[in-house]
């Protein structure tokens, strides 16, 4: 291993060790309260390294600033458009998903082969839709607002921007987070208790004649 790849592995950003994580075949990632550019560096630069992302609740993504002025750049955003043709573009996503995807896309180098593969590896979703609701979740410590804004700054939710400008989803959104969040409290319900079951059993059996057999092999 080369010091330069030491380096990189002792600057990790994501929550648990990266040695422990790094190449995996998917990293899902909560965007609940982080900063929308802090997040997209850090995904964009583990999509460049190889790695899958698969980033879920964009529309919980949080921005620093003022409502009504981030409100305010995005309107002046939808403005900017080709002037002979504008279906030509620039296009003007309106969800959240889609702005933290095109956000990420400014950071990597889309218009080569390896931007575009690196933006191939990522996936981006409102809610948390199946099958990553039963798949762990991570966050990046660096990106998360509570740690990188001051108390006393403002910050706005990049759901409620989306709503402003033309996402229509919210409300069915609303409803099928709170049938998920029913579900997932019932699925962890039942999941502390087979653990209960099985620490219970495992403290009950009897090891001892097959323990001296175990420790010849080394376990």
């Amino acid at each position: 291993v080369t010091a330069r790849r030491v380096k990189a592995l002792e600057s990790s950003c994501w929550v648990e060790v990266l040695c422990d994580i790094m190449f995996e075949s998917t990293v899902v990632v909560d965007g609940r309260g982080h900063l929308l550019g802090r997040l997209a560096s850090t995904v964009a630069k583990e999509l460049l390294n190889g790695q899958k992302v698969v980033v879920v609740r964009c529309e919980a993504i949080e921005i620093s600033g003022t409502f009504i002025r981030q409100k305010n750049k995005y309107l002046a955003f939808l403005r900017k458009r080709m002037a002979t043709n504008p279906s030509r573009g620039p296009f003007h996503f309106r969800a959240p998903s889609r702005i933290f995807w095109r956000t990420v896309r400014g950071m990597l180098p889309h218009k080569t082969q390896r931007g575009q593969e690196a933006l191939g590896r990522l996936k981006v979703f409102e809610g948390i839709p199946p099958p990553y609701d039963k798949m762990k979740r991570m966050v990046v410590p660096n990106a998360i607002r509570v740690t990188r804004l001051a108390p006393n700054r403002k910050y706005c939710v990049l759901g409620r921007i989306s709503k402003e400008v033309g996402w229509k989803y919210s409300d069915v959104l609303e409803r099928l987070e709170t049938k998920r969040k029913v579900a997932s409290k019932v699925y962890y319900e039942r999941k502390k208790s087979l653990n209960k079951l099985r620490a219970k059993a495992t403290e009950s059996v009897d090891l001892s004649k097959v323990t001296p057999v175990l420790e010849q092999y080394g376990h």
